[in-house]
């Protein structure tokens, strides 16, 4: 039998005190109303340190953006930090097309994040 429904998923981990939730395939309407309690439950501790790591998303719509805003209030609500890795110069484009290229955090990498967070209080900026 033919499914075709995107395939998606999220893998959390803790990197160096850093909650990394991975996000793979499409990021669009089906996927958002399926991980959006996941990732918001990640935001639920005080001064929580999240990275969204979009590397392996290959679809972008408004809901994942939206989805990506209310993780970002939530988060911040709760006086953390959310950064976003994003590799993909189409999803760099699509932030700044909706004007919110500065709402967000955006690293190229992983490393940076978990780096910074594994350095001893006094080398952090």
């Amino acid at each position: 039998m033919f499914d075709d429904r995107p395939a998606f998923g999220v893998r959390v981990r803790v990197l160096g005190g850093v909650t990394v939730a991975e996000v793979a395939g499409e990021l669009d309407i089906f996927a958002a109303g399926r991980i959006a309690a996941r990732l918001e439950s990640l935001a639920q501790v005080r001064c929580p340190d999240l990275v969204l790591d979009l590397r392996k998303v290959t679809f972008l719509d408004c809901a994942g953006l939206s989805l990506m805003c209310r993780l970002r209030n939530r988060v911040q609500e709760r006086e953390g930090r959310l950064r976003l890795v994003i590799d993909d110069p189409r999803f760099l484009r699509l932030l700044r097309m909706v004007r919110l290229e500065d709402a967000f955090e955006v690293l190229d990498d992983l490393t940076p994040a978990v780096a910074e967070a594994s350095a001893p209080a006094s080398e952090r900026a």
